[in-house]
């Protein structure tokens, strides 16, 4: 720990800093934006796999995770690495995580149809197991760098920045750099006529363009996490003194701590609408819509909010107020999906409707779901105030864990609508299959939003609360 010696816990971060931590959101978000956002559709258009299949692994993978998850959080607790608490385990782990991520997309063309089921199950299952290595205690280093309010309110919109430019690279242009790659005629591409040689990535024989992008993704988001690691100090960490946190704290934590309770209600239901919508989206663009070529340009336009509007936060959360701030950009965030389904009705050569409702989808959902991070470090203060031990691993754990269950809903209910709905894949659609995509990126994100709205207004915790506590913790 002679690397990590405990400095001012109340410092202000510096800008380096910050930008250094979230290059670990960066990273992460490679990994498990492309599995919401595209193992689904990889799966049952390009490898094969029926989408009641691909339902099928992705429940196990996340059963998994519900009982895995808990051990790493109390792993993390209660192990101490030479070079720090938490940081080590970003270069450990991060090694095998990019390499197992990327065989994800391996082609198997030459398997059989169970053998592409086996391939892709142990290929998810092992990727998900080595990211809770990575992703505990990366959301336990947050919580170690400062009790500075003001400085947790900003390193929340830094790392979400460096998260969405990383949602820029999977949603915007990972299919496109996949087409050009697969190669094909000038396409108009619906940025200001702009023409590129794109060729269809949805299909089978794009199996090895799909593997060479995410390859070099990879690479990317390993540099992104040595950053990580080589700029942050973790400066509030564990008393040696201290109760060492067991794993069975984690049902003590859920079953008393009503702030945990309502928080990990929030990402579980934020989380799942939010990978709804990812999942889907490139059904929706392909099949509601007819223009998978548009989703570079929209694609871009969505990202405005989530790269350059999130320096805003902090001013609009003082203006606004903590709740407010949740029910003001989860309302916006339905009026984007209103917009959408509105351009999917009779409207879908009209590519404003779209820059319109991605914008505001994406502003909302990107606010909403970021800045939810800053509250993580309030409910790791609390617990340690009311148990007397800082369980910043097994807290961290439950928020991943809330996390990593809305990724699988946001996955497995998906494909399973699609399947009752009679989806076989982008040549079989039918109207049944249009109705199942319309339910998936619309209805259900939109109710499930509005239960979010609900968690966060019953959310107990203040301001006021966590500065008096995280004072009278640093000062004993």
């Amino acid at each position: 720990m002679d690397a990590n010696v405990r400095k001012d816990e109340f410092v202000k971060l510096s800008l380096r800093e910050r930008i250094s931590y979230g290059f670990g959101d960066f990273a992460q978000n490679l990994v498990f934006g492309t599995v919401g956002g595209y193992l689904l559709f990889y799966m049952t258009n390009i490898d094969g796999i029926s989408a009641a299949s691909g339902a099928l692994i992705f429940m196990i993978v996340r059963s998994i995770n519900v009982v895995w998850d808990p051990y790493v959080g109390a792993a993390v607790d209660k192990n101490n690495p030479r070079a720090g608490k938490y940081r080590p385990y970003l270069v450990y782990f991060g090694i095998p995580l990019t390499i197992l991520s990327a065989m994800l997309f391996f082609p198997t063309a030459n398997f059989t149809a169970n053998g592409k089921f086996i391939y892709a199950l142990i290929s998810y299952l092992a990727t998900a197991l080595i990211y809770s290595f990575v992703n505990v205690p990366y959301g336990s280093i947050n919580a170690s760098l400062t009790r500075d309010g003001e400085s947790i309110a900003e390193l929340t919109s830094t790392r979400m920045i460096l998260a969405n430019t990383a949602n820029l690279l999977v949603y915007t242009f990972f299919p496109m750099f996949v087409q050009l790659a697969v190669g094909g005629p000038m396409t108009d591409t619906g940025f200001f006529g702009l023409k590129m040689p794109l060729g269809d990535y949805g299909k089978p024989s794009a199996q090895g363009d799909w593997f060479l992008v995410y390859g070099i993704y990879m690479v990317l988001g390993f540099a992104a996490l040595m950053l990580s690691y080589f700029g942050t100090h973790e400066r509030v960490l564990p008393d040696e003194n201290q109760k060492v946190a067991k794993i069975t704290d984690l049902f003590i934590e859920l079953k008393s701590n009503k702030a945990l309770q309502l928080l990990g209600g929030f990402f579980l239901v934020a989380f799942t609408f939010m990978f709804f919508g990812n999942t889907v989206w490139p059904y929706f663009m392909q099949s509601s819509i007819g223009h998978q070529e548009w989703m570079t340009s929209i694609g871009l336009i969505g990202s405005i909010p989530g790269i350059f509007l999130v320096a805003l936060w902090p001013r609009l959360r003082g203006v606004l107020g903590k709740k407010n701030f949740f029910l003001a950009f989860l309302g916006i965030f339905i009026l984007g999906q209103l917009v959408l389904w509105f351009w999917s009705h009779g409207h879908q050569d009209q590519i404003m409707y779209g820059y319109i409702g991605r914008f505001l989808q994406q502003w909302g959902l990107t606010s909403a779901t970021g800045f939810m991070w800053s509250l993580v470090p309030e409910i790791v203060t609390y617990s340690e105030y009311v148990s007397g031990k800082r369980a910043a691993g097994i807290i961290n754990a439950i928020m991943g864990l809330c996390f990593k269950v809305g990724l699988a809903l946001g996955g497995i209910i998906p494909a399973l609508i699609l399947s009752a709905y009679g989806f076989k894949d982008s040549e079989h659609v039918g109207t049944n299959g249009l109705t199942g995509i319309e339910v998936s990126f619309i209805w259900i994100p939109i109710v499930l939003a509005i239960v979010a709205a609900l968690l966060i207004v019953l959310y107990p915790l203040d301001d006021d609360d966590v500065t008096a506590m995280n004072r009278e913790l640093s000062e004993n």
